[in-house]
């Protein structure tokens, strides 16, 4: 099972290039990072985790920026959005921005994506957040359409345009693996893109039983990565082995660059006890 971290690059903590030699470094498989656009000023839809929402969250810096400095700085380590807010993207631009980042890193990025959940965030992007499922199918099938045709065209509700030529077109074929964040809810937009589920959960016990439910749907072998919330143990890791996961993510909060190595040291260390 490959251990890899889920975090927000600010401009208060380690650099995105650094961070990602420091993974490499000591033998971590990947790097998922964060987005948000803006967070709006003011009453806003309530932060899922409780309390004010924290300022990483308003000073992250853009995921396809941040990754491509890391893939420079790398050699093996797997680059992933955690999540991409499709609705609040354009589709022409971001399945450029996708393939551009998988050339540079020669194949090694992963594009998690999801609806979001700040309501404000979206509707300053022109989304009514009621329809951003609808939106987000129509985004991720023109996508696909783009990165998979050499003359594309998609006319939908939500999305629409005639012939267009854009290129480079991914190196890994037909596209960078797609997984999609969320729960339940989401999982025949899975079954139905083929695609796989990055999940976020506080356990190995509270995974299993809906990884029970998305492999009955959408087959035994959807690809699952799963973001782990909880304390990042030797003994809470080893419960998502046992559920026969390939990829596990840690949360790495945002710190400056020595408080970001010792903690990286301190996972190594906790890690290593799975072998």
């Amino acid at each position: 099972m490959g251990l890899g971290v889920l975090t927000f690059v600010t401009d208060e903590g380690i650099g995105p290039g650094e961070l990602g030699q420091a993974l490499e470094q000591r033998g971590f498989e990947s790097l998922f990072l964060a987005e948000h656009s803006h967070i709006p000023a003011g009453d806003v839809t309530p932060y899922p985790a409780g309390g004010p929402i924290p300022p990483k969250y308003y000073r992250t810096l853009d995921p396809f920026v941040a990754l491509t400095a890391a893939a420079a700085a790398t050699e093996r380590l797997l680059l992933g959005t955690g999540i991409a807010l499709v609705p609040q993207r354009d589709p022409i631009h971001t399945a450029k921005e996708v393939a551009s980042l998988d050339l540079v890193s020669r194949g090694r990025f992963r594009f998690g994506v999801g609806v979001g959940w700040l309501r404000e965030e979206l509707a300053n992007h022109g989304v009514d957040p009621s329809v951003r499922g609808r939106v987000v199918d129509e985004r991720l099938d023109a996508m696909i359409e783009i990165w998979t045709h050499e003359k594309a065209e998609f006319h939908g509700e939500f999305v629409n345009f005639g012939p267009i030529y854009s290129w480079p077109k991914p190196v890994q074929k037909p596209y960078p693996p797609l997984y999609l964040g969320g729960g339940p809810a989401g999982f025949k937009r899975i079954a139905r893109l083929q695609a796989g589920w990055l999940s976020m959960t506080p356990s190995a016990d509270v995974l299993a039983p809906h990884l029970e439910q998305l492999r009955d749907l959408a087959g035994p072998d959807v690809p699952v990565i799963s973001f782990h919330g909880g304390a990042p143990t030797a003994e809470e890791l080893e419960g998502y082995r046992a559920l026969g996961l390939q990829h596990l993510l840690v949360e790495l909060p945002t710190e400056p660059r020595d408080e970001t190595l010792r903690r990286l040291d301190e996972l190594r260390d906790e890690s290593a006890k799975l072998a």
